[in-house]
């Protein structure tokens, strides 16, 4: 269940109507980088929790927030594009060249499907694709999956924050920069929970490590194929992270057979020539 409440969670405010700005607020609402992703990816893992019930109310919670996240963008996108209203009818009637050129750079749909607001898209008018939200059922799993999430979200909004010289837009981004800091650390801070690298590595834990390959479990494999030594890196030498192996160094080389493959059958209407008893 879910409650609204009239007010932004942050103040948005636009002192200069920018279109252009708008269509690139759009990648941080539907955008692979945005706020939609995030929200679902969080209640998705919310809903399917199991286990302690701390981490399933810490999810919604977070998740609920981000509502508000796009919210805000919205209003923002809304209110950057107001300024465009008369001028853009008034062109879209009189000339013809391409929509694009005649919005100068805002995205037409905002103006022909929209009605002058936001919408599911990114920057490039792209809808949403659902396949972006992560939740696997692991929570280790998934809090990596965040962390990562909140890490090119905030990559995201600096690159906007730079992108625009409205006090009030730089104001709200500084809001949500923030944020993505706190979630960053707050994902971080469920792995410590679950007892640390070593303690949540490899994921899943539940699986006995005995029944890995124990030859590669932790053997880094160059595919260089000029073979070069072991650079005595972090990755290829000394302890793993997880505490439970040794890095080793390898050069990669095949250990299985060629492949052979059984010929057609009659009903995939394969041609006449690939129809052989046997490979030659």
């Amino acid at each position: 269940m879910f409650y609204h409440e009239k007010r932004l969670q942050y103040q948005v405010r636009v002192d200069k109507p920018d279109p252009q700005f708008a269509r690139l607020l759009q990648q941080a609402i539907g955008g692979i980088e945005g706020e939609i992703r995030v929200c679902l990816q969080y209640l998705f893992q919310a809903w399917g929790n199991r286990g302690p019930a701390k981490y399933r109310d810490m999810l919604l919670e977070t998740g609920t927030e981000e509502i508000s996240h796009i919210e805000m963008l919205c209003t923002a996108v809304a209110l950057n594009l107001e300024g465009a209203k008369g001028n853009v009818i008034d062109q879209v009637v009189s000339e013809n060249p391409v929509v694009e050129q005649i919005m100068g750079g805002m995205d037409p749909r905002h103006y022909l499907s929209a009605g002058l607001a936001a919408m599911a898209t990114d920057a490039n008018g792209v809808p949403f694709n659902g396949s972006w939200v992560v939740a696997s059922g692991n929570l280790a799993a998934d809090m990596y999956a965040n962390v990562m999430a909140e890490a090119t979200g905030r990559t995201l909004a600096t690159r906007l924050w730079q992108s625009t010289t409205d006090p009030g837009m730089k104001d709200m981004l500084a809001f949500l920069i923030a944020r993505d800091n706190m979630h960053q650390n707050q994902w971080l801070a469920v792995l410590e929970d679950l007892g640390g690298v070593e303690g949540v590595h490899p994921i899943p834990n539940s699986f006995p490590q005995d029944l890995e390959n124990q030859s590669v479990n932790y053997a880094f494999v160059s595919t260089n194929i000029e073979r070069p030594e072991n650079p005595n890196a972090r990755w290829s030498t000394g302890a793993s992270i997880d505490g439970k192996g040794q890095f080793t160094f390898e050069h990669i080389r095949a250990m299985g057979d060629e492949p052979v493959l059984a010929p057609p059958i009659k009903e995939g209407y394969a041609q006449k020539e690939q129809q052989l008893d046997k490979i030659l």
